[in-house]
């Protein structure tokens, strides 16, 4: 374990296994889930019975989240404040959660408590490893000894160049967050249409494409990164599930038979995010050089 200056902190969203929140000190703040009115947080997903989770969807659970409020920030930042510690915070997007602003909001109080003391925040425009993967450079980028104000400005930059993309097995969730109409879930359902979802440059999901068929799918996802994949050589790729390992590896092998990445992390869905796209999702998150939210 390394000395710090500066204490780098999440949300359960970014989704990172547990190794590496230990391998570099990590806090995280996590996310509340209900499951049929009983509450519940995931701070440790490899604990997690994910599988029991998203049977439980499939069987049609009543599952609810909450943001992170306000307070939850206060009393994670305030005590490392007071003991000198500066803070980073890495959240999820703005455009799919209000809880970056939440984060905002308590470190505005705490500045002006602790004007000594220097608090930053990152909104990573992203969710799942989208997240993760912004988090875990600001933590190599600390291990390497770089300074808090060169890691914000690094990441700002490469917040931009996470390209996301996935695609969803049951369109009834996207519905049921108003992310598509009732009739278009019923008639995309029946003729097995598939979307291919992408993060924006404001960190909200929208439309890339729309395929027939779950392989069609899962080939769409390999082909974005076969056409946007910068240096994939010297990158981290994050591939997340929903409860589909298999089809996750199958994505996994694409890539490594077009264009072979530096290293594949892939993992499960955590439950607050999963939830909102469902059980069967699959997504794909990788760096572009090349103007990739606008694509």
């Amino acid at each position: 374990m390394f000395q710090i200056s500066f204490q780098i902190i999440t949300d359960t969203s970014a989704n990172l296994p547990q190794a590496m929140l230990d391998r570099y000190g990590l806090m995280v703040l996590p996310f509340c889930f209900t499951v049929d009115g009983r509450e519940q947080t995931c701070l440790d997903q490899d604990a997690f019975d994910s599988h029991g989770f998203y049977q439980a969807m499939r069987e049609h659970a009543e599952v609810t989240t909450a943001q992170i409020n306000p307070d939850q920030y206060l009393r994670c930042f305030e005590p490392l404040l007071e003991q000198g510690t500066d803070i980073l915070f890495i959240g999820m997007s703005s455009g799919i959660s209000g809880a970056y602003a939440s984060a905002q909001m308590a470190a505005k109080l705490l500045s002006e408590r602790f004007p000594q003391r220097k608090i930053m925040t990152v909104d990573t425009l992203g969710a799942s490893l989208g997240e993760g993967l912004v988090v875990l450079r600001a933590a190599e980028l600390q291990a390497d000894g770089a300074g808090l104000e060169e890691i914000v400005q690094d990441l700002e930059a490469y917040c931009g160049r996470i390209y996301q993309v996935f695609t969803v097995d049951d369109l009834r969730y996207l519905q049921k967050g108003g992310r598509l109409s009732r009739t278009s879930a019923v008639v995309g359902t029946v003729l097995q249409i598939k979307p291919i979802l992408k993060g924006n440059r404001n960190g909200e999901i929208v439309l890339r494409d729309k395929v027939r068929g779950r392989k069609a799918a899962i080939r769409a996802l390999a082909a974005a990164y076969a056409d946007l994949a910068e240096q994939p050589e010297n990158q981290i790729v994050g591939i997340a599930h929903a409860d589909c390992p298999e089809e996750a590896a199958q994505l996994a092998a694409l890539l490594r038979a077009s264009r072979p990445p530096k290293d594949i992390l892939t993992v499960c869905y955590e439950p607050v995010t999963g939830s909102h796209v469902g059980p069967g999702t699959i997504a794909l998150f990788f760096e572009s050089f090349s103007g990739c939210r606008l694509v």
